[in-house]
């Protein structure tokens, strides 16, 4: 019984120093700022964990981790500990000083997820620690976005971080506007930043926006969408959300129930299938950066 409990203390001894040792001589490599957040990374810390040979002899990384440090304000520490759900943990947001945290990337799906989080108060004193988080996709809306590019762009120099900070008329295309007979009108855009393809179907995330004939916004549209190229069908994927002004925002329910639907040539989408077609033509290096195919 000694000698278990002995190896558990080795054990739980080695991690703490793993985790000392992998964040406290860091150089922090400031990304971005707001009045709630600070978010850093450690350049020296991205490693490729794990990457395949494709048929062409090419070495790809699949799995990408690096170690990433966010700092708060008062009213940051107030909304992460609501977010974590952790107020009985951490009653008072001024405890909340900075966190520390290993991301694990996947380049393919644009995915990415936290191994293993820190959070310290003001003297360096861990308050409270999770362990694995669930996998989510990194679009326009996450937290996550600035980190996410930096890390992969340590590794695959494609210019993510260039792109997200482009100018939106850059970052964003334009794939069609419709305005009905009653004056309604729908504009659908497309994030290029999201973009990568997979034989021929390309993902990305697109955002229609709906006006009133008065130009109220009456709905909006967040979607993830696959658009297979060749063919000439789409299919919308789980994670969009849909919001109105009676219901702000909520799941967005695809009523093909996940089959893919032909873009006719007489709808607004088929000008925009006309638009992807000629970018993923133009553009063809940056939609297969990661590509395995």
């Amino acid at each position: 019984m000694f000698k278990k409990i002995l190896a558990f203390a080795i054990i739980c001894a080695a991690m703490i120093m793993t985790t000392r040792s992998a964040c406290a001589a860091t150089e922090w490599y400031w990304l971005d700022s707001n009045d709630n957040y600070s978010k850093y990374f450690d350049p020296a810390s991205v490693t490729v964990t794990k990457k395949v040979v494709t048929n062409d002899g090419r070495e790809i990384a699949i799995e990408i981790e690096a170690w990433t440090k966010t700092t708060y304000s008062y009213e940051g520490a107030a909304r992460t500990i609501k977010n974590y759900e952790i107020t009985k943990i951490l009653p008072d947001p001024r405890s909340l000083n900075y966190s520390l945290a290993l991301l694990r990337v996947n380049p393919q799906n644009r995915t990415l997820q936290y191994v293993r989080e820190d959070f310290y108060n003001a003297n360096d004193q861990v308050v409270w620690s999770k362990g694995e988080g669930r996998v989510k996709e990194v679009n326009s809306q996450a937290f996550d976005e600035e980190f996410y590019c930096a890390i992969v762009d340590e590794v695959f120099q494609m210019g993510e971080r260039d792109r997200k900070r482009a100018p939106a008329d850059e970052r964003w295309i334009d794939l069609w506007t419709y305005t009905a007979a009653d004056g309604t009108t729908k504009n659908l855009t497309a994030d290029t930043t999201t973009m990568r393809l997979k034989g021929s179907n390309l993902i990305l995330w697109e955002w229609e926006v709906t006006k009133s004939p008065e130009g109220k916004t009456t709905e909006i549209r967040f979607m993830k969408k696959a658009v297979n190229l060749t063919q000439g069908t789409e299919v919308i994927k789980e994670g969009g959300k849909v919001w109105t002004p009676t219901n702000s925002w909520q799941d967005l329910k695809d009523e093909y129930d996940g089959a893919y639907r032909m873009i006719k040539s007489d709808e607004p989408d088929y000008k925009g299938l006309v638009r992807l077609r000629a970018y993923v033509k133009k553009n063809s290096r940056w939609v297969s950066r990661y590509s395995l195919d």
